[in-house]
């Protein structure tokens, strides 16, 4: 990884103060009527807006992701939760894009974005260490990717997180990510308005993966209204819920 361009905030945590980094590539477009969203399989999605590409957790085939192609897009731009193959194989993707892969708050020529460090498992993040979660605007949204978190919202992490307008969350379960009873918690405390679930099981994985459906997370979800899309769409402020939260499912193309 090290013909990436990384960017981060040495000792970056939970309060960490604004680094500002500008580049030529990313400025202060992001903030225009829509965004479109390409998922890409697992917890991978490229959000393209204002003349940004911004591209969440690039994986190998492998395991969980054995069955989808690598994310070979190109992107300004790359957000990694963690360095687990699923989540940042930063070396699929072409070209020479930044990379933010630590906590802390980033201002890039006008594009603040903000890493906020949660448990990527159970024990406190002893057996799979520490998980990013992204929060940025970009559509005249703010959105959320909570990547792979496996642990209760804490009350700073909520105020870092905020209330987005698009949450990206993991509901399959596992080890290192939510099940859908705490997937369901984490959306309690975070009053997403659009939610797109990732991280579940498909026949991308087969028998290689411990996740759970996708079935048993809008099962537990029942009553909250559900649109189904295909592995593109285009969200705009006109398609956030003014009462309530809707669920967004995207779906992969074999």
């Amino acid at each position: 990884m090290k013909r990436r361009q990384f960017l981060q905030v040495a000792g970056a945590g939970l309060g960490s103060a604004i680094a500002a980094i500008a580049t030529s590539e990313l400025g202060a477009n992001a903030q225009t009527s829509s965004v479109s969203v390409q998922y890409l399989g697992h917890t991978c999605v490229l959000l393209s807006g204002g003349g940004q590409r911004i591209l969440v957790n690039p994986f190998k085939s492998a395991g969980c992701t054995a069955g989808y192609r690598p994310p070979k897009v190109a992107a300004d731009l790359v957000l990694i939760s963690s360095q687990l193959l699923d989540e940042g194989a930063v070396d699929v993707v072409p070209g020479n894009p930044r990379l933010l892969y630590e906590s802390g708050a980033y201002n890039l020529n006008g594009l603040t974005i903000q890493g906020i460090a949660t448990d990527h498992d159970r024990n406190g993040g002893k057996r799979f260490g520490r998980n990013v979660a992204w929060k940025w605007t970009q559509g005249g949204m703010s959105i959320l990717h909570l990547g792979g978190a496996a642990a209760p919202i804490s009350l700073e992490q909520k105020i870092l997180m905020g209330t987005p307008d698009v949450v990206f969350i993991p509901v399959g379960g596992g080890p290192k990510a939510y099940t859908p009873e705490e997937a369901r918690q984490a959306l309690q405390v975070l009053n997403a308005k659009i939610v797109v679930p990732t991280h579940y099981r498909t026949q991308a994985a087969k028998d290689q993966c411990e996740i759970t459906p996708l079935d048993n997370f809008l099962t537990l979800m029942s009553g909250t209204p559900v649109r189904r899309g295909g592995s593109s769409l285009s969200l705009s402020r006109s398609d956030v819920p003014k009462e309530g939260m809707a669920i967004q499912v995207m779906s992969y193309k074999f």
